[in-house]
């Protein structure tokens, strides 16, 4: 399997609650590499250029307001088959439909505040993380 990047991203809720730690302890657990991680604040701007291929739906500006309430921590983390780990790490977008153990299903409330992002393809994997890191950001 080839090495892939993702980028994970702990969303308000998870900086909120104090659940940073439990969540990175979780993702290390599972074998991945972090090379680059941050605290940041987005703004509307960036969150709206982050999440630009979801305008025009119903739930874009909620998503773009959630994500501006509060700090985020982009990570970005390398592994074999990334992408399906740690989607399967993290469980169902919405978390009463997530698998017993998974990130969404322990810690998560509801389908729009649900703890942490991650890449739906290695395409995006790539894009993502160049979103939030320079490569000289990456180590």
């Amino acid at each position: 399997m080839p090495v892939e990047r993702t980028l994970a991203i702990l969303k308000p809720d998870c900086v909120r609650k104090n659940l940073q730690g439990e969540v990175i302890a979780r993702i290390q657990k599972a074998g991945f590499k972090i090379l680059g991680m941050k605290q940041i604040r987005l703004t509307k701007e960036i969150a709206g250029a982050f999440y630009a291929v979801h305008k025009g739906r119903p739930f874009y500006d909620g998503l773009v307001e959630f994500m501006t309430s509060g700090p985020v921590v982009p990570i970005a983390l390398e592994k074999e088959n990334a992408v399906a780990d740690y989607r399967t790490l993290i469980g169902a977008t919405d978390p009463k439909d997530a698998a017993e153990g998974t990130v969404r299903k322990l810690y998560a409330d509801n389908k729009g505040e649900n703890i942490v992002h991650g890449s739906d393809s290695a395409e995006n994997g790539r894009i993502e993380v160049a979103f939030f890191f320079g490569e000289s950001e990456l180590v």
